[in-house]
């Protein structure tokens, strides 16, 4: 083993494929509701959705209003007024069926497991986290799983990683280790808490920002020769 003895994960599009399993629940719901909607649509609804998970990072918004906002504002661009709460929670239903590994992730928590102890950091919801998790077979390698719900707080903010470390006996932040795809909220968050990061960019897009993690990987396999350093 090298310096980290703990690594704490980041779920969707770290662990999980999350525009694969987005776009499942997505058409799912919308032949449900006998909606046509098309790609160009779809885009403009994940850029509404993007906005406004930046604005729940920032700590402008709840995550109720996140949630039960997104489908009204994006209909009501197209002249069609929907009970935002109903279609969140037909969303989530789907959502929690769809659980697409990012390539290699069993395989490489699996390995990991043996030799650190393993915790899921995540902003979401509880179950829908929880239960893509348990069908991915994955939930059984972490110690522990942490999700914004339950905590009260969300990543980046310092009170999320406060009630982590809190949670985990014997934690040594210097032996810690954070990896996740988002800048804004794992890495970021990371940095704020004292602790080692690894960023997964996934998308392998330029960092234009002021974020910059210890490491960066493209695979998460990857991970494998940054621990062994």
């Amino acid at each position: 083993m090298g310096k980290y003895e703990t690594l704490l994960f980041d779920v969707d599009d770290t662990l999980l494929d999350f525009d694969v399993a987005e776009n499942a629940a997505l058409t799912r719901l919308f032949e449900q509701e006998n909606i046509t909607v098309t790609p160009e649509m779809l885009a403009r609804y994940k850029e509404i959705n993007e906005d406004l998970w930046r604005a729940f990072e920032r700590g402008e918004v709840t995550k109720n209003v996140l949630h039960n906002t997104r489908f009204s504002k994006f209909f009501k661009e197209y002249g069609i007024d929907v009970d935002g709460e109903y279609f969140e929670g037909e969303f989530q239903k789907y959502l929690q069926e769809a659980h697409y590994y990012v390539e290699g992730a069993y395989e490489v928590i699996e390995r990991l497991s043996k030799e650190y102890d393993l915790y899921v950091v995540s902003n979401g919801k509880t179950i829908t986290q929880n239960k893509r998790l348990m069908d991915a077979n994955l939930a059984g390698y972490f110690e522990d799983i942490f999700v914004s719900e339950q905590t009260g707080y969300q990543k980046p903010m310092i009170e999320f990683f406060d009630y982590v470390f809190t949670r985990i006996d014997g934690l040594d932040r210097d032996k810690t280790l954070i990896v996740g795809d988002s800048l804004t909220s794992d890495i970021k968050g990371g940095l704020r808490a004292g602790i080692d990061t690894c960023w997964f960019n996934i998308r392998d897009i330029d960092n234009t920002s002021d974020v910059q993690p210890h490491y960066e990987i493209k695979k998460l396999y990857e991970l494998h020769t940054v621990l062994a350093k």
